[in-house]
């Protein structure tokens, strides 16, 4: 049985703001958000007030199209557009709009993003349209977006303004959004790499329809060691998804606890609500009872068993990386080369390159099959201390590390690599150091 929301709709969605407007998705004047209740009340955010300065009482109650708000805070302008999809759909409980970099350059040519790329933007983003331009909270811009909702869109790019997407919570709408934003950003760092590489039906059914199950078992009493990598795993998740390696609807992260037993992120779960209660300790193949791990987990598991010295692992979806991973497997796609600076090499050495879905394997789905052995195990031979740091096609990154930490550093820096080489090709031809360089690196930091 679903949980009981318990959350105030002012509370909810003053959060959702915060969270768009700290990552740069709106603007201090731009962007709404509106949540329905059960009884058709509507609560929504105010006019013309600062975005990055809101509090829980800005956010303003509406009973309907006859019954405005006349004391306090005016609700939005847009407030029409967003009774009008209510009307359209009733299925859906909350709407975002904003103005996002990345999607007001597609809604600016009339485009929307391929949401192709990946598997979870596919499934998270769900049917996307676009709206043809009218004035800004006229009734005729709610008739063009409802229009496109009451067709089956959830994600709407608004000619020459920004975007629009619906969900059956806010939770689930604030999703769709980051979602719908990060595959535009990366379709458009790819396109200035090389040919996207979309996925077709049946990759994108087989992604679908993987699934995991493992036997559940009462853990022990959490030692001390359990609970400082619980601490220090929701640390370092969170940062992550306010840095904008990780989102909050993909990514999976672990760390080692014994011998055949580590944490990981759980499934369908906010990452960056992430707490240490949250995380799923996992132990010879079976999972705590009452928690659901990852379904990355069993190549978290192989890569444990295959790599003694891997102490964390962190599968990710950084930008500028992940626009590597849907070019660099075209024919002639671009190489992720990270023999740019001395850090990056020293760092993460030869970036290695797996074929889509490789890190899940269908036939092998539960503890009861090795994963010392099978697909799963060929995909973790993949990875060595020479290439500590891995694409994975049309699906982000992996990286491996000694620790928290290092793993963590480490995606950092394969960020970062990727980001300047994207940059670098503005200013002329990126030039790699030379052998000797490398050689020199080898020696003086004793790399593998």
């Amino acid at each position: 049985m679903a949980s009981r929301d318990l959350m105030h709709p002012r509370d909810a969605i003053l959060q959702a703001m915060q969270r768009i407007y700290r990552t740069r998705m709106t603007t201090t004047s731009g962007g709404n958000i509106s949540v329905r209740e059960e009884c058709g009340a509507v609560w929504i955010t105010p006019a013309r007030l600062d975005k990055g300065a809101l509090t829980r009482d800005d956010i303003v109650e509406v009973a309907g199209a006859q019954s405005r708000r006349v004391d306090g805070p005016r609700p939005s302008s847009e407030l029409p557009f967003h009774e009008a999809i209510y009307a359209a759909r009733p299925d859906i409980r909350a709407v975002v709009h904003a103005h996002p970099v990345a999607l007001v350059a597609f809604s600016m040519c009339c485009e929307v993003p391929e949401t192709r790329l990946f598997p979870q933007a596919h499934a998270v983003c769900g049917r996307v349209g676009l709206a043809e331009y009218a004035l800004p909270g006229s009734a005729t811009l709610g008739d063009r977006i409802a229009t496109r909702f009451a067709e089956g869109c959830d994600s709407v790019v608004l000619e020459n303004h920004g975007v629009v997407v619906g969900g059956e919570s806010l939770d689930a709408a604030f999703q769709r959004f980051e979602a719908f934003e990060f595959v535009a950003r990366t379709q458009l760092e790819a396109r200035s790499l090389g040919a996207v590489q979309a996925l077709d039906d049946e990759q994108l059914e087989r992604a679908a329809s993987r699934s995991v199950t493992l036997p559940a078992f009462d853990p022990p009493p959490a030692s001390a060691d359990e609970r400082e990598l619980r601490r220090q795993l929701a640390a370092f998740v969170q940062r992550g998804c306010r840095q904008r390696l990780l989102i909050s609807t993909e990514g999976s992260f672990s760390a080692r606890l014994g011998d055949d037993s580590f944490l990981i992120t759980p499934t369908q779960r906010d990452r960056e609500r992430l707490q240490p209660e949250s995380l799923v300790l996992v132990d010879r193949g079976r999972r705590e009872r009452g928690r659901k791990a990852s379904r990355a987990v069993l190549a978290h598991r192989a890569i444990y068993r295959e790599h003694p010295d891997v102490e964390a692992i962190a599968f990710a979806h950084p930008v500028h990386a992940t626009a590597f991973s849907v070019t660099a497997f075209a024919e002639d796609g671009p190489r992720l080369d990270v023999r740019t600076i001395p850090e990056s090499y020293v760092f993460l050495r030869d970036v290695a390159s797996i074929p889509f879905g490789a890190h899940y394997s269908y036939e092998e789905t539960t503890s009861d099959q090795d994963s010392a052995s099978g697909p799963l195990a060929d995909f973790a031979k993949r990875l060595s201390p020479r290439s500590p740091a891995a694409l994975l096609e049309n699906d982000g990154v992996v990286v491996t590390g000694r620790s928290v930490l290092d793993a963590f550093d480490r995606l950092e820096v394969l960020e970062t690599t990727a980001e300047a080489i994207i940059t670098a090709r503005g200013v002329g031809t990126v030039r790699p150091m030379p052998d000797a360089v490398i050689e020199e690196l080898r020696e003086a930091f004793d790399l593998p």
